[in-house]
């Protein structure tokens, strides 16, 4: 075999959590050349027609230091020029992230930035344009969009309110850091989770632990078993189900359900595989059917029953309820399925003055005391979110082992180890250290100063104290660290 396919025309190795630097760098070498040729580089009929903002981004962008920027990210000179260059020459640009954007203390003003280089083009509401945020998961797109969330919307509580004849809630859930905490502290009795592997996937994986044998019961709806299942409450339940790769027959005949992908796209989901064991239950006979053992009759409006029977009545709610469902049933049935609404690709922007609002951001470039290092937890090639299929890395050349630091040769070399050495790391965070034992040293092609573990091992390190401004979100890609050699190496 010889050959391949080229991943890419440029690749830039960035240290970990310097986006916002790249992305600012961009801006500043685009916005400058701007200044000299009015038109060429920005898109001056977008912004003036769809935006509001850009005075205080151009005022920002005039006071900022372009090599400052260029040193956060370890990256060339040259090369982040020439991809400015690259961005410039674009008609049509498209920029992905997926969750390593969204788990740093900044990420909200990362992608703010992200979000002011598009508009400067024009490369919103435009076809093969836009922002792409690959969250790899139906359910994580899915969920938010039919109102699954801490945080109940108020149009969405009226709609519920109109067709259920019910009084939803007002007061704010809380979302996954929040209930880690309000275990621990005797404040949640009851855990409840639909699929997941909470106790692998979560941040401060020992108070997550805590949190969990801290409620009174903890119920776990699952396809397989998982490590959630021996980190349990007082009493605990698993309710095993099947999964959409098996057929769902319910007594009206066969279900499906559907799924919303990265794309904004809601399409059909149906099983195939016939189920072994007949005794197992659909995820949606569960939940109708601890409803109906549940809720008396005349405390609810919702047919459990029917809904179990055919999930057609499911959607024809979600229809009434959500914007942008309107003949769910007969269009999710459609070849390839059905776009949802999406204003930005239409140029509507449902802000307080109907246009898209370029942001300023302040730059917060992480310095490392002697001795620290800046982690971030990535996955291996044989996993899929908690799940390890096996103990082979293709990507990176790792086999038979999970307890692994990547590391810059260099500073391996510093630390006065050598390739497979061992280690303890220990995170410190207001006070208190966080431990993980006991891992190998795998030099690496990686940024100096940083180093990577695969997740859910180094979760530990993880604190929960300490999140995403503006979203809340764990930190799991750039937690201070320090390497200690096991002794008698």
């Amino acid at each position: 075999m010889s050959g391949g396919t080229e991943l890419s025309d440029l690749f830039l190795q960035i240290k970990i959590n310097e986006d916002q630097s790249l992305l600012r760098a961009w801006l500043k070498i685009l916005f400058d050349k701007e200044q000299t040729a009015p038109g060429r580089y920005f898109d001056r009929e977008f912004i003036t027609e769809y935006t509001s903002g850009y005075s205080a981004l151009a005022a920002q962008l005039a006071a900022t230091d372009l090599e400052e920027c260029i040193t956060n990210t370890g990256i060339a000179a040259e090369a982040v020029h020439e991809a400015a260059g690259m961005i410039h020459g674009s008609e049509r640009i498209i920029i992905c992230y997926a969750m390593g954007l969204t788990q740093h203390e900044n990420s909200v003003d990362t992608i703010k930035e992200l979000v002011n280089l598009l508009l400067v083009k024009g490369s919103i509401g435009k076809v093969g344009a836009g922002i792409c945020p690959v969250r790899g998961h139906s359910n994580v797109q899915g969920d938010r969009t039919v109102g699954i969330w801490d945080k109940l919307k108020p149009e969405l509580a009226a709609a519920l309110r109109e067709y259920y004849a019910f009084e939803p809630p007002t007061e704010d859930g809380y979302d996954v850091v929040k209930t880690m905490h309000a275990m621990a502290e005797g404040r949640v009795k009851f855990f409840m989770g639909m699929g997941g592997n909470f106790v692998s996937a979560t941040p401060d994986t020992e108070l997550t632990a805590r949190g969990l044998r801290n409620c009174d019961l903890t119920v776990h709806v699952s396809t397989k078993l998982n490590r959630s299942h021996l980190v349990h409450g007082r009493e605990a339940l698993i309710l095993p189900c099947f999964g959409r790769t098996e057929r769902d027959l319910q007594a009206t005949g066969e279900q499906f359900v559907s799924c919303e992908n990265s794309m904004g796209v809601v399409q059909l989901s149906k099983g195939v595989l016939e189920v072994d064991d007949m005794d197992l239950m659909s995820e949606c006979a569960i939940v109708c059917g601890l409803a109906e053992a549940t809720l008396a009759p005349a405390a609810t409006t919702v047919p459990w029953a029917a809904y179990c029977q055919d999930y057609d009545l499911i959607r024809e709610a979600i229809a009434a309820c959500i914007p942008g469902f309107e003949d769910y049933n007969e269009r999710v049935r459609q070849p390839g399925g059905f776009y949802l609404p999406n204003g930005p690709r239409e140029r509507r922007f449902a802000t307080p003055d109907g246009r898209a609002q370029f942001s300023t951001t302040e730059l917060n470039p992480h310095t490392l005391e002697p001795g620290e290092f800046l982690m971030t937890t990535v996955r291996s090639h044989d996993q899929y979110n908690t799940t390890v299929y096996g103990m082979h890395d293709r990507y990176r050349g790792v086999h038979n082992e999970r307890r692994v630091v990547f590391i810059h040769p260099e500073e391996l070399a510093e630390l006065g180890g050598v390739a497979g050495a061992i280690v303890d790391l220990v995170s410190e965070y207001d006070g208190q250290e966080r431990w993980a034992r006991t891992f190998q040293l795998v030099p690496y092609s990686i940024p100096r100063g940083c180093i990577a573990t695969y997740f859910p091992e180094a979760n530990v390190l993880v604190p929960s104290g300490v999140t995403a401004r503006g979203s809340n979100c764990p930190i799991s890609k750039s937690v201070r660290v320090r390497i200690l050699l096991a002794p008698q190496q």
